[in-house]
């Protein structure tokens, strides 16, 4: 995991914005996302399910990509992973 002013410095190739949606939306967002990035670039998905704090680091783990972290922003959390496959 990254900390939160390298998680701050990172540009994102996308970002998904499943705000406003509670569990599976974030994670379904992400699987639909995912596929647009390039192996080894980098994915932020935006949320406002406190679980997606938890969910996304183990789906990221289990699909094999990088979790790199979480940030708290106002409202909501941009979590970002990095596509590893």
């Amino acid at each position: 995991m990254m900390a939160a002013t390298e998680l701050t410095a990172l540009v994102a190739q996308k970002t998904v914005d499943a705000r406003g949606t509670s569990c599976p939306g974030p994670i379904l967002a992400a699987k639909k996302g995912i596929v647009e990035v390039k192996v080894g670039e980098v994915m932020a998905v935006l949320s406002t399910d406190s679980g997606t704090k938890k969910d996304l680091p183990a789906w990221a783990n289990k699909m094999g990509h990088e979790f790199l972290g979480v940030l708290d922003e106002q409202g909501y959390f941009k979590c970002y992973i990095k596509r590893m496959k």
